[in-house]
C-alpha cells in the first residue's frame, strides 16, 4: 500500500542512512535497507517493536528475524495460532502470520540499537497510515517503552495518561486495546526481566480480548 513503508533509499535521517551505508560495505551480503512490515494489512492483531537489530532484521529484511528476539517472538506466535510453519533465523523458512501483523517503531537500523527522538518522530508517519490502514485491528501490542510511546503518540493522546507498564493494557478507542510488553531481547530474557511465562501472559490476554 502507497506510503505505508519508507523508500529504499530513505534519507529522513541522515545518522541512519550513514550508518545503512556503512553497513552495506561492512556486511554486503546483508539486507541493509528500511525493514517492511511482515504480515497482512487486514489483521486483527498488530505487535510494534523497536528497530531492525543489526545481525537480525537488517540481515535478512524480515522483522524479528535473525537474532535473539524473534525465537521467543514467533514461537510464541505458534504457540497461540498467530503463526503456521517453523520459525528459522532467515526469512526463507516457511513461516506465515495467522490474523497478525509486525512491524517497528523506526524501520532502519540505529548504531547500537538506540534510535534518537527525532529519528523516532520522523518514522511515526509510517507506523501511523498503518495503523489507520488496518482497519479491522483491534489489538496493538507493544514490546517496550519506545514501541509504547510512539503508538500513543500516533493517536494524539498524552502519554502522561497512558504509561507504559509490563502486562497493562489501555483502551485507546472505543475499537482498540494496547497492551505492554517488556521488549523479547536477549538482554531483557537472560536478565529475568522478561520470561517466556509473563510473555504468554499477554497472549493469553490478547486471545481474551479478541
Amino acid at each position: 500500500m502507497k506510503n505505508l513503508e519508507p523508500n529504499k533509499n530513505c534519507i529522513k535521517c541522515i545518522r541512519l542512512s550513514n550508518f545503512r551505508k556503512e553497513n552495506i560495505l561492512k556486511y554486503p551480503s546483508y539486507f541493509n535497507n528500511p525493514v517492511s512490515s511482515f504480515g497482512s494489512i487486514s489483521s486483527e492483531l498488530l505487535i510494534v517493536g523497536l528497530a531492525p537489530g543489526i545481525h537480525g532484521a537488517n540481515k535478512t529484511g524480515r522483522p524479528f528475524t535473525g537474532d535473539y528476539a524473534g525465537i521467543l517472538l514467533y514461537n510464541t506466535l505458534i504457540k497461540f495460532k498467530f503463526a503456521t510453519g517453523n520459525y528459522l533465523p532467515e526469512s526463507s523458512d516457511n513461516l506465515n502470520l495467522k490474523n497478525c501483523r509486525i512491524t517497528n517503531a523506526v524501520k532502519c537500523v540505529p548504531p547500537k540499537n538506540k534510535p534518537e527522538m527525532k529519528e523516532i518522530k520522523n518514522c511515526r508517519m509510517y507506523l501511523k497510515k498503518e495503523i489507520y490502514c488496518m482497519k479491522n485491528l483491534k489489538i496493538i501490542l507493544s514490546l517496550g517503552t519506545v514501541a509504547h510511546n510512539s503508538i500513543i503518540n500516533c493517536f494524539d493522546l498524552k502519554l502522561k495518561d497512558y504509561k507504559f507498564s509490563h502486562g497493562k493494557y489501555h483502551i485507546i478507542n472505543k475499537k482498540i486495546k494496547l497492551i505492554n510488553s517488556y521488549h523479547c531481547s536477549r538482554y531483557n530474557t537472560n536478565t529475568k526481566r522478561l520470561s517466556k511465562k509473563m510473555f504468554e501472559e499477554n497472549f493469553k490476554k490478547i486471545i481474551s480480548y479478541m
